[in-house]
């Protein structure tokens, strides 16, 4: 009897789970400690955090409140929505504050310069004596005062730097209130240019593959679904959980300067690519039944930018105050949400929709039907709550472009704030607007005091419990990204095996083989192409003018070769003496000139002028005489007009028609080709019967278009695009519909349409032709 009664004693004040077998075991790695549960999750810790580890029914669980109990929240068995759910009733208002704040760009280490500089103990980094991996002061201070837990991470030093950054993040924020982790996120980083902002990559090697257009090319979207997968794993090893992409706007603006991100303008490709490139990435080599359809290697996507930023009038960017409105003078809203709707929304794979959406920063100019309100797409109310939640049944995170709620510049091309709309409103009021629309999360925004500005609104408004209900609304969202990717259980990371995976040469080569079947060969008259190797080439020097850049800074002059000739000498004998040469290659990019001119606007313009798709300067005798939207109550309110009818576009690309012009000059005869990168239609009238054979690509290494040329890989790329006849066929075309301009018909009788691509037999048919033509 007395047995009997000192048992259950034991029990009260031991609890059962001291009685059960212990089915863990524990590994230190230095910087962290794993967990491994038998048959259950693999947990990661940091001895510096403070977090302890209880045991229940023999398994390991984290203790991340330090409240020496298991939470649902806490409790890997149970479904990531309960746990979700759990942990957002637990959280104070500053914490759910700083859950919907997202980082501005953080390069590892801190740049000393420029737009994105921080410090280390309030010194420069190269003086600072710190490890590249350290946190900078800013980033600790975003961490822990604002509780901002969603970083955007650009450059690094290489992939262990950014291992070694992430665990030194997640050991600080582990140890924080609730424990919740970081979730670090990319730009796309996989591209051939490891030169440009958001593909500095992992500072070392990794997976290199086209642009998005390029993908788009190969018409194929098993080829973007493969890329999601390696890219996923790649982000992963490098502690990134969320990819800022795919960009996955309907592109029927063809002067937009964002084309090239996007899967082109036909709206059955891009829904189809889409898809693919969602479930690439968000789709784990293992599903964990209670990530309901996610695992421990998922990527969530954000996909970007609903509902469309494509038809941006003129061609004009909504980056810019002078590009703010996107417009629809073929009533085609509709079909720009299709790869969203039809595509992200409806994945082939067991996480069956993206997990986060990203408005544009563009006024969908006379698009809101309810409320009649013409204001940036992050702060409507219809675009996001009546369309994306109510109307499509999206309940992800919907998160702002960044910098939405800050002030724009003085002129409308400055690089500033983008509160499109919405302008005479505090900032405070911006965030609130932005959550009233429905909206989740603040891109580009470190500090939490506005948010808290917009819960007090909030209150005054509709009350207390209604602002917490409102706030617990989003942080289950959020959270929810972060648990279904296993965050929660292990976000710390092996730097040898970042190294492995990274890079990994079946990577490597499946991104190339990617490269090659992007290449599209445009022109082969007499079957120029393939040329052996060993004979000798010209290739000219590329004169770049000076211009400004995209953040509006100065760019001086350049004269440089175009490719590192040591590269093509893998390949043909290089010379600088045409007369030499058996051939020549004019490596040349699509035209860029603007969309905005200061000198205009001072000698009494409305500053806006055109953006042209040709190499020389364009009159723009076509233009609309009216436009269709206007206004900046910043910059100045009573221009009513933005039309730029009758003014000239001055080309920065007016030296590539020379030098193609020159080349064919010098070569006497001998066969002259055009590689040219890319990023948007353009009017090849000016130079396609001056030369004898064009390949296009759309950002690939310099060895896919040498082995393209010299024929150890045929052709197979397609346009994603149509190639317009000229530039008045671009003005008169509709910023919202697709295939609408007369393309280029060639000297040899070929159309440059959407679709078209030649091979060794000349123009391909196939399969992929057949199935996205379009129907004139």
């Amino acid at each position: 009897m007395k047995k009997g009664i000192v048992l259950p004693a034991l029990l009260l004040i031991l609890g059962t789970q001291t009685y059960a077998q212990k089915k863990w075991a524990e590994t230190s790695k230095g910087s962290h400690t794993i967990v491994q549960n038998k048959g259950g999750q693999t947990l990661g810790y940091s001895p510096k955090s403070g977090v302890k580890i209880i045991q229940v029914d023999g398994l390991a669980f984290k203790d991340l409140n330090k409240n020496g109990k298991l939470d649902i929240y806490e409790d890997w068995r149970k479904p990531v929505a309960e746990r979700a759910k759990d942990l957002a009733t637990k959280m104070t208002v500053e914490q759910m504050a700083g859950l919907m704040l997202y980082s501005r760009h953080q390069a590892v280490p801190a740049p000393e310069a420029g737009m994105f500089t921080g410090t280390y103990n309030g010194k420069p980094f190269s003086a600072s004596g710190v490890k590249p991996s350290d946190l900078s002061d800013q980033q600790i201070a975003f961490l822990t005062k604002d509780n901002l837990r969603h970083v955007l991470m650009t450059s690094v030093v290489s992939p262990i730097i950014a291992a070694e950054w992430n665990n030194n993040i997640q050991a600080l924020v582990e140890g924080i209130g609730v424990g919740i982790p970081a979730n670090n996120s990319s730009d796309p980083r996989n591209g051939a240019n490891k030169d440009a902002e958001y593909n500095a990559g992992s500072g070392g090697s990794i997976s290199q593959w086209p642009e998005e257009l390029g993908l788009a090319a190969t018409f194929d979207p098993a080829i973007t679904e493969q890329f999601g997968a390696i890219a996923g794993k790649e982000y992963r090893a490098l502690g990134i959980a969320t990819a800022l992409s795919p960009q996955i706007d309907l592109a029927t603006e063809p002067r937009w300067n964002r084309f090239v991100g996007t899967f082109g303008e036909d709206p059955k490709l891009a829904t189809d690519m889409a898809r693919a490139y969602v479930d690439g990435f968000q789709t784990s080599p293992k599903a964990i039944e209670a990530y309901e359809g996610w695992g421990n290697l998922s990527v969530n996507a954000m996909i970007k930018h609903w509902p469309s930023g494509g038809p941006e009038e003129g061609g004009r960017d909504g980056h810019f105050a002078y590009g703010k409105f996107a417009v629809y003078p073929g009533n085609n809203f509709e079909t720009h949400m299709k790869p969203f709707t039809d595509g992200a929304f409806k994945l082939n794979g067991g996480t069956k929709k993206a997990s986060a959406v990203m408005p544009y920063y563009t006024i969908s100019y006379d698009q809101d039907k309810k409320y009649g309100e013409n204001v940036g797409n992050g702060f409507s109310k219809y675009i996001v709550t009546d369309l994306l939640r109510n109307r499509f049944g999206y309940e992800g995170v919907v998160c702002t472009d960044w910098l939405i709620t800050a002030n724009e510049g003085p002129t409308p091309d400055v690089f500033a704030g983008k509160s499109w709309g919405v302008e005479k409103l505090s900032v405070a009021e911006r965030h609130y607007k932005v959550l009233m629309a429905g909206v989740d999360q603040f891109g580009g925004n470190n500090d939490i005091n506005p948010v808290l500005e917009a819960y007090q609104m909030g209150i005054k408004e509709h009350g207390e419990a209604f602002m917490r209900k409102r706030f617990e609304q989003s942080a289950v969202r959020l959270l929810l990204n972060i648990f279904r990717v296993g965050l929660f259980e292990n976000s710390y990371l092996d730097p040898a095996e970042t190294k492995a995976i990274v890079g990994k040469p079946e990577f490597m080569k499946a991104g190339y083989d990617a490269q090659l079947k992007s290449i599209v060969m445009i022109k082969n008259q007499n079957k120029t192409l393939p040329i052996a190797k060993g004979k000798t080439v010209y290739i000219p020097k590329r004169v770049t003018p000076a211009g400004i850049n995209f953040f509006g800074q100065p760019s001086p002059e350049k004269i440089e070769y175009p490719v590192n000739l040591e590269l093509i000498k893998k390949y043909y004998t290089v010379t600088d003496d045409a007369s030499k040469a058996d051939f020549a290659i004019v490596f040349i990019k699509s035209p860029i000139s603007g969309g905005y001119s200061r000198a205009d606007r001072a000698a009494g313009g409305n500053g806006y002028v055109p953006i042209s798709l040709q190499l020389k300067d364009y009159t723009a005798v076509d233009a609309r005489a009216q436009s269709i939207a206007a206004g900046d109550p910043v910059v100045d309110p009573t221009i009513t007009n933005r039309s730029y009818l009758n003014k000239t576009s001055k080309s920065n690309s007016y030296p590539d028609l020379n030098t193609i012009l020159e080349t064919k000059k010098a070569m006497n005869g001998k066969p002259v080709l055009v590689s040219v990168n890319i990023s948007n239609p353009m009017v090849f009238a000016e130079f396609e019967k001056e030369v004898d054979a064009i390949v296009g690509e759309f950002g690939v290494q310099v060895e896919a278009i040498m082995d393209i040329i010299s024929g150890q890989t045929e052709p197979s790329g397609l346009l994603p695009l149509q190639m317009p006849l000229n530039m008045s066929t671009v003005e008169k075309q509709f910023e919202d519909v697709p295939h609408d301009m007369i393309p280029y018909q060639d000297t040899t009788g070929n159309v440059y349409d959407f679709g078209f691509g030649l091979n060794w037999n000349g123009v391909i048919k196939d399969a992929r032709t057949a199935k996205y033509s379009i129907k004139k």
